[in-house]
């Protein structure tokens, strides 16, 4: 069986009215994506740019916690 259906607030909805059973394994294979909402691979924010908004938010840290982040954290011996 194949039904037809859209996307509505980031849930499937089907577009006939369909009961299927409690538990039925399914399938949603995406068909066409509205050209407005699909972003070019090219603008897309890389990982970097994603975290930059996290740099220098970390104040107050020993000049060290880099490299002894098990110290400060689960109380190890420093290297």
């Amino acid at each position: 069986m194949v039904y037809q259906g859209h996307v509505k607030n980031g849930v499937v909805v089907l577009d006939d009215t369909v009961r299927l059973p409690e538990g039925a394994k399914v399938r949603v294979e995406i068909i066409d994506i509205p050209t407005q909402q699909a972003e070019p691979r090219e603008r897309r924010a890389t990982l970097g740019q994603k975290l930059l908004k996290h740099v220098g938010k970390a104040v107050g840290l020993p000049a060290d916690a880099a490299r002894n982040h098990d110290h400060y954290l689960y109380g190890t011996a420093k290297r």
